[in-house]
């Protein structure tokens, strides 16, 4: 699911484990940004500089860009209260139960009930976010020049994608069954969760690419028929077989650049913004590409499902627990009836929110790691070290990204590499100028072009 539709899902995906699934884009360069487009979208070779790509980067993080950095860092620290300050909204003053009593009088059917609790539940998160969304990803993003939005543009969006998560939860039926699996479980109930996380999860995943994504945005194969061809080389080289590489309408959104793998499979691409072709050149989305090829051959997709779901083990044991420990203190006041009745759900949001806070720099250094395995991927199979410098230093720049954060922002909101770091490793990481051997790429040598 893309990281933004966190509304009506801050209820469901906590409750059936999907919060576990890599979010978004598992090749995602964080938002990385580059400059130099030339006229109608179309990439050119970009020759190579003499210059110092680390002062660079340090020279580009302006006064302005420190400020945008810093609010977002402060916004994103500070995020799971509104999921807390949502659930104590709809416990605290009984609106829970008399949501779920509303749910009863409509319906028979579990499923039914559940349904409209959530749906009426996700309108209580999705105000109380509301107003933070606007200023963080509207007002905030137009006062420093990153958004391409108007207000009904974007207000649709948030409303498309309450009502996509409302018709996910409508096909699907996953809370409810989660909901009878912990009435019929009892205290093991945590453990069935975690099991159904797996499954849940890598459905999610094969799904994004072709259903949730193009809700969103156009797709359509890689224009640039060169630059295909060159992209198809490398991935041939590598031993990737054969998939399509699309490009993305996202300048209806954004100005910021990015690229991503998504999906597996029948369903798996390689995704280009629009925003990327126009200020990338030739070089330096190579190198971009030779990192999201990493992605795909180092199997970081199916990693990263496998770790998350172990991870889910300990954190459902632990919600299990407190949840029932808190049922059993304020249940009566907040009319709750116990662990498995649907106006428990904001206390499990509660309290997984409070978990996966206190895992995020565990997450994050996983996700890290991953990151630098793809970007040394990548200058190993494209010898593109340059380029990938020069594309690390656009990102910064345009994105106004911060290049070099305090240990404590890398730990609990970073999950790649600072770009100061990857510039460094881009710069100085070329054993094959040695005759040393590579740590992941162990395809044919790069051919001459």
């Amino acid at each position: 699911m893309k990281p933004a539709a966190r509304h009506l899902i801050a209820i469901f995906v906590i409750s059936c484990g999907l919060v576990w699934a890599p979010g978004g884009n598992a090749g995602d360069l964080a938002r990385s940004a580059p400059a130099g487009h030339s006229a109608a979208g179309i990439v050119q070779p970009a020759a190579a500089t003499n210059s110092d790509p680390v002062a660079e980067i340090r020279a580009a993080f302006t006064p302005a860009s420190r400020r945008y950095a810093r609010v977002r860092q402060g916004l994103a620290l500070i995020d799971p209260l509104w999921d807390v300050a949502a659930a104590l909204l709809l416990l605290a003053g009984g609106l829970s139960s008399r949501l779920r009593t509303f749910a009863e009088r409509c319906f028979r059917s579990h499923y039914l009930r559940v349904l409209v609790f959530l749906t009426l539940a996700g309108l209580v998160v999705f105000a109380v976010r509301l107003p933070v969304a606007a200023f963080r990803d509207f007002w905030w993003e137009h006062r420093y020049g990153l958004s391409n939005q108007s207000w009904l543009d974007w207000g649709v969006e948030q409303l498309k994608v309450f009502g996509l998560n409302v018709a996910i939860l409508g096909a699907t039926g996953m809370v409810a069954l989660a909901l009878w699996g912990v009435e019929h479980a009892g205290r093991r109930g945590w453990l069935w969760l975690s099991l159904g996380t797996l499954p849940v999860a890598v459905i999610a995943v094969l799904l994004q690419p072709i259903v949730f994504e193009p809700a969103f945005n156009r797709f359509e194969p890689l224009g640039n028929a060169q630059l295909d061809r060159r992209i198809l080389a490398l991935a041939a080289r590598a031993g990737i077989p054969a998939r399509h590489v699309f490009q993305v309408d996202k300048s209806r959104q954004t100005r910021t650049v990015n690229a991503y793998v998504s999906g597996f499979g029948p369903s798996q691409r390689i995704v280009l913004w629009d925003t990327a072709l126009q200020r990338l050149s030739e070089d330096e989305l190579l190198a971009v590409m030779g990192h999201e090829m990493g992605h795909y051959k180092l199997h970081h997709l199916w990693r990263g499902i496998a770790w998350m779901w172990l991870l889910s083990f300990p954190v459902f044991f632990a919600a299990a627990r407190l949840v029932d420990g808190a049922v059993a203190r304020w249940g009566r006041r907040w009319g709750l009836r116990g662990a498995a009745d649907v106006a428990t759900l904001p206390l499990y949001v509660l309290v997984l929110t409070v978990l996966l806070a206190l895992a995020q720099p565990v997450v994050n250094a996983f996700s890290r790691g991953i990151e630098h395995e793809a970007d040394v991927f990548g200058l190993e199979a494209t010898h593109l070290n340059d380029a990938a410098a020069r594309a690390f230093v656009k990102l910064g720049s345009e994105n106004r990204s911060d290049p070099d954060p305090p240990v404590a922002i890398r730990l609990l909101l970073y999950t790649h590499p600072p770009l100061i770091d990857r510039v460094r490793l881009a710069l100085a990481y070329h054993p094959w100028t040695a005759g040393l051997p590579n740590r992941y790429y162990h395809g044919p040598p790069k051919a001459a072009e």
